[in-house]
């Protein structure tokens, strides 16, 4: 399985937040986004690839939205759409299922907990996952060997904070997708055609 992690510091936290204004629901607009890149191919959608979101914004820190929407594609009421407003609605209705001290499978393949992403980062190695996060210093993602079961982390546009970077340095296998900056949207993109082409 093809796991990705998207930490965002600022998106809300709660499903209390205008579909027509994403940008001030702390960037939901790039999770959207993330979204979309991670699973979305023509006229098909990626049964191999998971999404982890970490929300840190307010009112109640930190969210943990798991999203596999290969699992409910048989539902034909909670498949996910490919418009933004529709992913963010589909988010919407998740964070407010959230219930305290569970991970709450909210519809078939999206679950939400409470939960950090260094708890989210640890359960995913236990489970002997690989994990790689980008970083422009990293090692090329094209001279790298990336096994079947590998987790990406990436973050916003303000980035992971050092504290937590710190804390998970010895899990952490830095790669790079090449010297410019990309969107995180661009960034899954890159890399799952990079795997693709590979055939992992």
């Amino acid at each position: 399985m093809r796991h990705f992690i998207y930490y965002s510091r600022h998106a809300v936290t709660t499903g209390n937040f205008d579909l027509d204004n994403l940008m001030k629901a702390g960037r939901m607009d790039i999770a959207c986004n993330v979204i979309i890149m991670a699973f979305f191919i023509s006229h098909n959608i990626r049964d191999n690839v998971k999404i982890h979101l970490i929300f840190e914004g307010m009112p109640d820190p930190p969210k943990h939205i798991e999203m596999w929407p290969a699992k409910g594609l048989a539902d034909i009421e909670n498949r996910i759409d490919i418009s933004k407003k529709d992913v963010a609605g589909l988010i919407k209705k998740i964070l407010y299922k959230y219930r305290k001290g569970e991970k709450h499978e909210v519809f078939p393949g999206y679950w939400i907990e409470k939960k950090s992403l260094t708890k989210v980062i640890e359960e995913l190695k236990e489970e002997g996952n690989e994990i790689f996060i980008l970083d422009k210093k990293g090692e090329n993602l094209r001279d790298v060997k990336i096994p079947e079961n590998c987790v990406f982390v990436l973050g916003d546009q303000d980035g992971i904070p050092k504290k937590e970077l710190k804390r998970l340095k010895k899990s952490l296998n830095p790669i790079s997708v090449g010297p410019k900056t990309y969107f995180a949207s661009q960034v899954i993109t890159i890399v799952n055609n990079e795997l693709d082409i590979r055939g992992n």
